[in-house]
């Protein structure tokens, strides 16, 4: 509606409908929060948690119809008809950009439950955003490098278990469990040590230990594939208007019993997963290849 402004305008009219939609709804989820804290009484959480989802989903929602109000864009949605709302899913994505989030949420809002994405720690203190994400429950993790464990090996697999906890709290509610497979941004520089031509070489313990401790819920996994076919943009450069097609390829699949198994301790079995994870992201690289094509 409002594509023909200049893109600087449009860009600054767009920061800050996110900056006000995200400061005024914030308030409201962390004061739910502070009850939930409070009151940990099981009824009383479910309750809580289903109005801090409808709050976020506003957001989302707010932030959706910013994009469609300032930005022309061409979006190719394939394979949408395959969710549901109501059932717990393990998403996977392709990650090259801040605006793969906002893509996202506008395609997924409503069509499976509200995305849960695994986030560095550092990022709880993005203003607002950060405390936006602890009253939802996101969970934060702390990563170690392996000269660090090295020196200090007792913090050996505290990340896991910040893992396992933040599953826990994703078990009376259905939630959609997200994971950038690759643990960071795609560049052409990063992309000199990987074996696929675009994209990274994924990561498998994260994925393989969420199924181990939600198997009773999660039993469909969601993988998809966001390409930009002319330039991957940055989040200013999206809110600006710039982006003019963006391509979206979900794929569904079950969760079968080869895929569930003790991956730290079973080698046969993280050697199983590792093979179905690298030939799950060796078809998608062949996807993107064909779509940018």
């Amino acid at each position: 509606m409002l594509s023909f402004l200049p893109p600087p305008l449009k860009g600054a009219l767009s920061f800050m409908i996110y900056l006000i939609n995200t400061i005024v709804l914030t308030v409201p989820l962390i004061l739910l929060s502070l009850f939930k804290f409070v009151l940990p009484f099981h009824p009383v959480k479910v309750v809580l948690d289903r109005m801090l989802m409808a709050i976020a989903g506003l957001w989302i929602h707010i932030n959706s119809v910013t994009t469609d109000l300032f930005c022309r864009i061409d979006w190719d949605i394939r394979g949408l008809s395959q969710l549901k709302p109501a059932e717990w899913y393990l998403v996977l994505s392709n990650h090259q950009s801040w605006v793969d989030i906002l893509v996202l949420q506008k395609t997924l809002h409503k069509k499976i439950p509200m995305l849960k994405f695994f986030l560095k720690k550092e990022l709880i203190w993005v203003p607002f955003l950060g405390l936006a994400w602890w009253a939802l429950d996101f969970p934060f993790m702390k990563r170690y490098s392996k000269d660090f464990l090295a020196k200090y090996p007792h913090l050996r697999g505290r990340d896991l278990e910040s893992t396992k906890k933040a599953c826990e709290k994703f078990r009376h509610i259905p939630v959609s469990i997200m994971n950038f497979v690759e643990g960071t941004r795609y560049t052409p520089q990063k992309a000199q040590t990987s074996s696929f031509a675009h994209l990274l070489t994924p990561k498998a313990g994260g994925i393989a230990f969420v199924l181990g401790s939600m198997a009773e819920h999660v039993n469909k996994i969601i993988d998809v594939t966001i390409v930009y076919p002319d330039r991957i943009p940055s989040f200013w450069t999206f809110i600006s208007g710039k982006t003019q097609r963006i391509i979206v390829d979900f794929q569904v699949f079950e969760v079968e019993w080869q895929l569930q198994g003790d991956y730290f301790n079973d080698p046969d079995f993280r050697d199983r997963f590792c093979r179905w994870l690298n030939q799950l992201w060796q078809e998608k690289d062949n996807r993107i290849k064909q779509l940018l094509s």
